[in-house]
């Protein structure tokens, strides 16, 4: 839910911070207040596109921002962790937006730059506003899809029925490729099949590029290799060798070693001098016994190096590569020769029609079944908002398989008796659309996900009992969601759990607007001026006060 809003040198307003409540909040004022700068602000926050107008007269830019509380609404958690955007243990959500004198502006999701398509997507699952402005969602036949879904209990169904549709495309995309690009794709596997023919004639191993170098230069220096290890050897071990001095000079060292200590500890050095030679002679003679100057050995792995340089120049890789580029060939061939398969792509169409028609039909009846219901109940609602005779009809209008069923979802209006059935975005009538929005998200309010809603003047053109009525099916709509109404109606005002007022007031050539959470009497003052006007008197104060108290009643 809306947790606060806060905006700086945005249209009339210097400095504003509101913190919202849980329930039914109320928003009044005289007209020309600024009423409608708290709903173009968060319309903003969700992505509406800005221009400089919007910014304070005198003032570089104007900020606004606004938090909410994510902790309802597991499954936007989860994307918005995926995205990054939102920590593991995190619930609150802030976004940000700032507008310069040029008319740029600047996005932020938790302080991470934004789109206004992320906006608009993050932005339409946590505020719904209903109205007379274009953020009426319910014009949009997705959304009245999804609501009628929802409140069918279809929602894992329309799921399931759009992954099985999306699989029955792809097979048949597959099917068509294959018989649209039948030659192709055989130039394709006839290639394959060569490489891959070519590649298992030379049968790379793993590992065996490695071998072979190490064997090559061991072959290729086996002359050079010996006869350095058997010189070395000769120095070590012959008469005159180092192994020999160094007994000598033991022997000469031993005999005066209990006179001079330091002759003692040359001894010791002599003992690991000794003992590094004989490691050095015993290496030597092993190099020495495996050096094979072997001609025929020698040619032959030049000659499978070659072959195996050739083929790596061939497929532009290293040499090491080539068995991984024989399993990928194979594989890629294995692929080719399944997509040739035109009557297993055929079956596959098949098969996979089959597993989306089940749920698509499934879905179709829940939604038949879920359309009369929700129908009827709206047109309850619709009668007490001052819509006496109006009707609501859901159409389900049959159409080609699509991802989301096999019908098109229609709401249909006849705002009056006798009045033909249109559909809900033909209906002219502004404040007629905000009541029908309303009736539709009282019906719907156990299974409407968003969880705030806004109604801008859905009181437009009635008035008594009727007022009454809407105000309190916005107060029941609280009990379920957040809601927050603009409204002229004190009938309406008096049902709020929360109440706001906006005033403006000039003052150094300017003009400012300003809102403040009204309380006690504070409130019976603001609902008696909405009854009597300018003029207030006790007896109109008295009536404000009593309105106050039975709407807290009940």
């Amino acid at each position: 839910m809306l947790l606060a809003l806060s905006l700086r040198d945005f249209v009339i307003v210097e400095q504003l911070h509101l913190d919202f409540q849980p329930g039914f909040t109320v928003l009044t004022g005289e007209t020309g207040a600024g009423k409608s700068i708290t709903l173009d602000a968060l319309s903003l926050l969700l992505g509406d596109k800005a221009n400089y107008s919007q910014i304070r007269h005198g003032c570089p830019e104007a900020q606004l921002s606004a938090l909410f509380d994510l902790s309802g609404l597991p499954a936007l958690r989860a994307e918005l962790c995926e995205q990054g955007l939102l920590g593991a243990d995190e619930v609150e959500l802030s976004i940000r937006r700032t507008i310069d004198s040029k008319g740029r502006s600047r996005s932020f999701i938790n302080n991470q730059a934004a789109t206004l398509a992320q906006l608009r997507q993050i932005g339409s699952r946590l505020v719904d506003i209903h109205g007379q402005s274009a953020h009426h969602s319910l014009n949009s036949e997705a959304v009245q899809r999804d609501l009628l879904d929802a409140f069918a209990g279809s929602k894992p169904l329309a799921e399931q029925v759009q992954a099985a549709y999306r699989q029955w495309r792809q097979a048949q995309e597959d099917l068509a490729t294959a018989e649209a690009e039948g030659e192709r794709l055989a130039e394709e596997r006839e290639r394959l099949a060569w490489q891959v023919g070519e590649m298992e004639k030379l049968a790379p191993v793993e590992g065996e590029w490695a071998q072979l170098s190490q064997s090559y230069d061991s072959l290729a220096h086996a002359a050079e290799l010996l006869q350095a290890a058997e010189e070395v050897a000769a120095h070590i071990d012959g008469d005159n060798g180092l192994h020999s001095l160094a007994g000598r000079c033991r022997r000469q060292l031993e005999s005066l070693s209990g006179i001079e200590p330091r002759f003692a500890e040359s001894l010791a050095m002599l003992d690991s001098i000794e003992a590094e030679l004989g490691e050095i002679s015993s290496h030597m003679h092993s190099v020495a016994a495996r050096a094979e100057i072997n001609p025929a050995e020698l040619a032959a792995q030049e000659e499978r190096m070659a072959e195996l340089m050739s083929a790596a120049r061939r497929h532009r890789i290293e040499p090491e590569d080539l068995p991984a580029r024989l399993a990928q060939l194979q594989q890629d061939l294995a692929d080719s020769e399944a997509a040739a398969d035109i009557e297993a792509l055929r079956e596959q169409v098949r098969l996979a029609e089959a597993a989306y028609l089940q749920p698509a039909r499934e879905l179709s009846a829940q939604r038949q079944q879920a359309a009369a219901k929700l129908a009827e109940e709206t047109t309850e609602h619709m009668q007490q908002l001052s819509m006496r005779g109006a009707r609501f009809h859901i159409e389900l209008i049959p159409c080609e398989a699509q991802a989301y069923g096999l019908e098109q979802v229609q709401f249909q209006v006849a705002a009056n008796q006798g009045s033909p059935l249109r559909p809900l975005n033909k209906v002219a009538s502004g404040g007629e659309l905000a009541r029908i929005s309303l009736a539709l998200q009282v019906t719907a309010s156990q299974c409407t996900q968003i969880p705030t809603l806004i109604f801008d003047e859905v009181d437009s053109g009635i008035g008594g009992g009727v007022a009454e009525t809407v105000g309190r099916a916005l107060r029941t709509l609280g009990r379920q969601h957040q809601v927050l109404a603009v409204t002229h109606l004190p009938q309406v005002a008096a049902c709020g759990a929360q109440h706001w007022q906006v005033s403006k007031h000039s003052g150094g050539g300017q003009t400012v607007s300003t809102i403040r959470e009204l309380e006690g009497s504070a409130r019976v003052e603001e609902i008696a001026r909405m009854l009597g006007g300018e003029t207030l008197t006790d007896t109109t104060r008295r009536h404000a006060a009593e309105m106050l108290e039975m709407a807290a009643a009940e």
